[in-house]
């Protein structure tokens, strides 16, 4: 198994920034990929970006490209979320994920182990 532990969430004016953690223990050999999800009140979890372990090769929604940039530290076993330029409507609960699959990273499906969230709450 995988366990997984995020942090950095917090509330931001708009036009901020924040970086997201997330460190991840156990049967890391096991990784390929990792991601980032987040899920706002009353609507469906969405994809936000995702990075291979190995090659670092990056995926972006739509709606962050640009503003947000995925990373990692194989050293420390660790993905983070670099978000600037932040907007209210950016509010949510944030997830990441790891997956076993050669996939491309971007459906929830495929995420085998999921951290608890943090919260980003970005003020208008």
């Amino acid at each position: 198994q995988v366990q997984l532990v995020e942090s950095g969430g917090g509330l931001v004016q708009a036009g901020g920034s924040l970086r997201l953690s997330c460190a991840a223990s156990g049967r890391t050999i096991s990784i390929y990929g990792m991601g980032w999800f987040r899920q706002a009140p009353g609507k469906e979890r969405e994809f936000v970006a995702a990075i291979t372990w190995g090659g670092g090769r990056t995926v972006y929604a739509t709606s962050v490209k640009g503003r947000f940039t995925i990373s990692r530290d194989n050293a420390k076993n660790t993905v983070y979320l670099q978000m600037t330029s932040l907007k209210p409507e950016d509010t949510a609960a944030y997830y990441c994920a790891t997956r076993t699959g050669r996939t491309a990273g971007w459906n929830a499906g495929d995420y085998d182990y999921w951290g608890q969230g943090t919260q980003v709450t970005v003020s208008s």
